[in-house]
Protein backbone atom coordinates (compact mmCIF):
# COMPACT_ATOMS: atom_id res chain seq x y z
CA UNK A 1 0.00 0.00 0.00
CA UNK A 2 1.26 3.49 -0.79
CA UNK A 3 0.78 6.57 1.32
CA UNK A 4 -0.66 8.63 -1.52
CA UNK A 5 -4.37 9.34 -1.69
CA UNK A 6 -6.07 9.41 -5.08
CA UNK A 7 -8.23 12.53 -5.33
CA UNK A 8 -11.33 12.54 -7.51
CA UNK A 9 -13.04 15.82 -8.37
CA UNK A 10 -16.76 15.13 -8.79
CA UNK A 11 -17.88 18.70 -8.12
CA UNK A 12 -20.75 19.81 -10.29
CA UNK A 13 -21.89 16.23 -10.92
CA UNK A 14 -25.26 14.93 -9.76
CA UNK A 15 -26.35 11.48 -8.62
CA UNK A 16 -25.38 8.85 -9.64
CA UNK A 17 -22.24 10.19 -11.36
CA UNK A 18 -20.09 10.84 -8.24
CA UNK A 19 -20.60 7.27 -7.02
CA UNK A 20 -20.03 5.80 -10.49
CA UNK A 21 -16.78 7.75 -10.86
CA UNK A 22 -15.68 6.67 -7.37
CA UNK A 23 -16.42 3.03 -8.19
CA UNK A 24 -14.21 3.31 -11.28
CA UNK A 25 -11.44 5.02 -9.27
CA UNK A 26 -11.57 2.29 -6.62
CA UNK A 27 -10.89 -0.34 -9.30
CA UNK A 28 -7.61 1.44 -10.09
CA UNK A 29 -6.22 1.39 -6.51
CA UNK A 30 -4.93 -1.45 -4.37
CA UNK A 31 -6.94 -2.94 -1.49
CA UNK A 32 -6.57 -0.85 1.65
CA UNK A 33 -5.79 2.35 -0.24
CA UNK A 34 -7.83 5.51 0.23
CA UNK A 35 -9.56 7.69 -2.32
CA UNK A 36 -10.86 11.18 -1.64
CA UNK A 37 -13.86 12.48 -3.56
CA UNK A 38 -14.86 16.14 -3.73
CA UNK A 39 -18.60 16.57 -4.35
CA UNK A 40 -21.19 19.35 -4.45
CA UNK A 41 -24.32 17.21 -4.87
CA UNK A 42 -26.26 17.51 -1.57
CA UNK A 43 -27.36 13.87 -1.91
CA UNK A 44 -23.78 12.57 -2.21
CA UNK A 45 -23.13 11.86 1.50
CA UNK A 46 -26.15 9.56 1.71
CA UNK A 47 -25.29 8.00 -1.66
CA UNK A 48 -21.73 7.22 -0.52
CA UNK A 49 -22.91 5.78 2.80
CA UNK A 50 -25.16 3.37 0.90
CA UNK A 51 -22.47 2.60 -1.69
CA UNK A 52 -19.86 1.74 0.95
CA UNK A 53 -22.33 -0.37 2.89
CA UNK A 54 -23.28 -2.37 -0.20
CA UNK A 55 -19.77 -2.69 -1.69
CA UNK A 56 -17.95 -3.40 1.57
CA UNK A 57 -15.64 -0.39 1.45
CA UNK A 58 -14.95 1.67 4.58
CA UNK A 59 -16.38 5.17 4.67
CA UNK A 60 -13.67 6.95 6.63
CA UNK A 61 -14.93 10.51 6.71
CA UNK A 62 -17.35 13.03 5.28
CA UNK A 63 -16.38 16.66 5.81
CA UNK A 64 -18.02 19.88 4.74
CA UNK A 65 -15.58 21.54 2.36
CA UNK A 66 -16.43 24.84 0.77
CA UNK A 67 -19.79 24.51 -0.96
CA UNK A 68 -19.72 20.72 -0.91
CA UNK A 69 -18.21 17.74 0.83
CA UNK A 70 -14.94 15.83 0.94
CA UNK A 71 -15.53 12.08 1.22
CA UNK A 72 -12.76 9.61 2.07
CA UNK A 73 -13.19 5.90 1.32
CA UNK A 74 -10.85 3.00 2.03
CA UNK A 75 -11.01 0.19 -0.51
CA UNK A 76 -11.94 -3.12 1.09
CA UNK A 77 -9.01 -5.38 1.88
CA UNK A 78 -9.74 -8.26 -0.48
CA UNK A 79 -12.21 -9.01 -3.23
CA UNK A 80 -14.20 -11.37 -1.00
CA UNK A 81 -13.82 -9.24 2.14
CA UNK A 82 -17.05 -7.28 2.64
CA UNK A 83 -15.75 -5.27 5.65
Amino acid sequence: MTNSVKVLDATGLLCPLPVLRARKALRAVSPGEIIEIWVTDPAAPADFRAFCHEAGHTLIQIDVAGEGNRIRIKKRSRQGDRR
